[in-house]
């Protein structure tokens, strides 16, 4: 028997309305991705991968289905509730939005951890440390270069030791070099078990994957074997 994915999506629906126009966003997308995996989605512009990549974080409600991250709902509940479980066991690397620009990147490193309300497995300048930042741990992001602002981003997204890691785009604005530093610690992570979902159109991204998802016009397919990358024994498929 397969064991308990850390993130399991079922049937996913989003509508948007503008006065009389409705969209829909998401069209029964479900998804899940085990311990240990990483997952590509990928799809062209308005296929609804932000969209998804919302309603898993918690960040956006679906109209239909529900979220399940690491055994524990996370959707429809109020929006608290939603903050303090993301805090708790998701991490969130988004491409531009994921350091506060008035705190020091240590700070922004703090600020999750305190919302969880636990003690960190490891302090911010440990992590800091890690990614390579730890002495620039004091400076503000506008300070940072374009891949030192991907390392403290990813190093605020592991924060809690997150058990699923989301990122969108992690590497869209990156040179080839710092793109391959931050797949290694993608890869490191879930190494050590951390489920990864990456949002993204970069192939180097989609190579390292061990499935690919494709969306298109809100619904979701295993792409798979298009990447000639074999699926993990005992992971149920894109649409399980």
């Amino acid at each position: 028997m397969a064991s308990e994915p850390v993130l399991a999506a079922r049937e996913l629906y989003r509508f948007y309305r503008a006065g009389e126009e409705e969209t829909l966003a998401l069209r029964g997308v479900s998804l899940r991705v085990g311990r240990g995996e990483t997952v590509a989605v990928v799809g062209p512009s308005g296929s609804g991968k932000s969209t998804l990549l919302a309603c898993l974080a918690g960040l956006d409600e679906p109209s239909g289905g529900e979220v399940r991250v690491d055994g524990v709902r996370i959707s429809h509940r109020p929006e608290t509730e939603r903050a303090r479980l993301r805090a708790r066991h998701i991490g969130v690397l988004l491409q531009t939005r994921n350091l506060l620009p008035h705190l020091s990147v240590r700070d922004n490193v703090r600020l999750p951890q305190r919302a969880a309300g636990r003690k960190p497995a490891a302090s911010a300048r440990e992590l800091l440390t890690q990614v390579g930042l730890g002495e620039r741990m004091h400076a503000l992001p506008r300070q940072l270069s374009g891949g030192e602002l991907a390392r403290a981003g990813l190093a605020v997204a592991l924060a809690n030791s997150p058990a699923l890691l989301l990122a969108d785009e992690p590497t869209g604005e990156l040179d080839g070099e710092t793109e391959q530093m931050v797949l290694a610690m993608l890869r490191e992570r879930a190494a050590q078990g951390c489920a990864v979902l990456i949002v993204t159109h970069s192939t180097d991204v989609v190579r390292s994957a061990d499935r690919v998802i494709a969306l298109e016009d809100g619904r979701a397919t295993d792409a798979s074997a298009q990447t000639a990358r074999p699926a993990p024994q005992g992971v149920p498929d894109a649409t399980g």
